[in-house]
């Protein structure tokens, strides 16, 4: 009910819940910390409507992880633009499933030392009946948190492999496709069986396919996250660490989990040419990679000096600007084609 007696009861009852679930707790030998969000609305002042009231709940918990979470937020009415606003994309983005209207855009990783395009990395990009383009950024955050980026994931994986496997067949026979897999994908009990099953159906050769996945992921869970890898690891498909440096993961973890590659932020590859921090950061993690016996890809490279250095600090691979934009199907396989060409 409302008035200031339900407020009080709903904050104390909200200090209570935080102050007991932010305690560690014990799982084996780990000490486990959780953080929680909650968010709440009061009937009848917010409204009689019980589905409503619990949409306005989600939107208040949903300001809460906007803020960094681990907190307590009541609904406010000026929510409700942004759950029309949620609503609306979240039933444009089931309709452009339907419509395969999300197609894969391919960005290109280039040997350093030979200028050979050697694989590609799938970018999902909106392509709308009249031809518009929508970028990730504005609907892969709704599509991670109601579950769609399962689906949408899917889609891209499958469309990816199978334009790869036209491309092994036209002879380019040594790429490799590299398709970004979200904590929401992963966390599939199916999602190893849905890999396998996507290779089956493209008949692409598993090793020729590349997941990247993210340093958060790996650090989920353990035990899980290694099962899920070795079991695709046995079937042919590789692993990277896509935006290294930037997340939890330890030097533990790339010693546990079977990774093949390091893709280096392109944070620190921006101004590695003048930032002394940023350039110890990218020569260390080449020289740590390169004695665990992986390979190492620098991501959004951008100028000839950036490009050089990379260079003498033996760096396997890049991505970016200098080389190429992410693109679609038919200007890549151009691309493909134009480069042997130049390299034999």
């Amino acid at each position: 009910m409302g008035g200031e007696s339900a407020v009080d009861n709903i904050l104390n009852l909200a200090d209570r819940m935080l102050k007991k679930l932010r305690l560690p707790y014990r799982s084996g030998d780990t000490e486990v910390l959780t953080s929680v969000s909650i968010g709440a609305s009061i009937f009848p002042t917010d409204t009689p409507d019980s589905s409503k009231l619990l949409a306005h709940a989600k939107a208040a918990m949903r300001q809460v992880k906007k803020n960094g979470g681990n907190g307590f937020f009541f609904y406010k009415p000026f929510m409700n633009e942004r759950i029309a606003e949620r609503i609306n994309l979240e039933n444009r983005i089931k309709e452009a499933l339907e419509k395969d209207e999300f197609v894969p855009y391919f960005q290109p990783v280039v040997e350093i030392n030979s200028s050979r395009i050697i694989g590609m990395e799938a970018l999902v990009r909106w392509k709308k009946s009249e031809g518009s383009l929508i970028l990730p950024r504005d609907f892969i955050p709704l599509a991670e948190e109601t579950g769609q980026i399962i689906p949408l994931g899917k889609n891209i994986l499958q469309n990816a492999c199978a334009i790869t496997k036209s491309w092994i067949e036209r002879g380019f026979s040594d790429l490799k496709i590299s398709v970004n897999v979200s904590a929401r994908q992963f966390d599939q009990k199916d999602f190893g069986k849905m890999v396998k099953q996507v290779l089956r159906e493209t008949g692409l050769p598993a090793e020729s396919l590349d997941l990247e996945i993210t340093e958060s992921v790996i650090s989920r869970d353990l035990e899980r996250t290694g099962i899920m890898m070795f079991e695709l690891i046995d079937a042919g498909v590789s692993f990277s660490i896509d935006d290294f440096g930037t997340g939890y993961s330890s030097l533990l973890s790339l010693k546990m989990f079977p990774i093949s590659t390091l893709k280096v932020d392109q944070g620190f590859v921006a101004d590695m040419t003048s930032n002394p921090n940023s350039s110890a950061i990218v020569r260390t993690t080449i020289s740590m990679a390169k004695g665990l016996g992986l390979k190492v890809i620098a991501e959004g490279v951008e100028t000839n000096q950036q490009l050089e250095l990379l260079r003498r600090l033996k760096c396997d691979s890049y991505q970016g600007f200098l080389f190429s934009a992410a693109r679609p199907a038919d200007e890549f396989e151009q691309l493909l084609i134009d480069n042997r060409r130049k390299a034999a």
